[in-house]
């Protein structure tokens, strides 16, 4: 079960303490992603260069996008909410910060050549 694909992410997820979810049960990694879906998987390592960030930790002291992410949490219909959210300035700050530590530009595959 721990060396199961993602099984390190959902325990981080889950919080520590919390044990790992089940091989089989609703939420194992077998259950969510398909293989297509893996290639649009950020690698653990990645995603700790977002813990590491000075700058995404800089915007996230902004009380109105933590409202914002808060509410993106607890909606129920994400993706409605999600696209709205993609019309905020400040959203779109954070997500080009984010995207841009995990995916930085000279790592881009569909980038053209200047």
């Amino acid at each position: 079960e721990r060396c199961a694909p993602g099984a390190r992410r959902e325990e981080a997820a889950a919080g520590p303490g919390s044990p790992p979810a089940p091989a089989g049960s609703p939420g194992a990694p077998e259950d969510i992603v398909g293989e297509e879906e893996e290639q649009d998987r950020v690698p653990p390592h990645k995603l700790q260069l977002l813990g590491e960030s000075a700058e995404l930790r800089d915007l996230l002291r902004n009380p109105h996008l933590r409202q914002l992410l808060l509410a993106l949490e607890q909606a129920r219909d994400k993706s409605s909410l999600l696209r709205r959210l993609m019309q905020e300035p400040l959203f779109l700050e954070f997500a080009d910060c984010c995207l841009g530590i995990v995916e930085p530009p000279e790592e881009k595959e569909n980038v053209l050549p200047v």
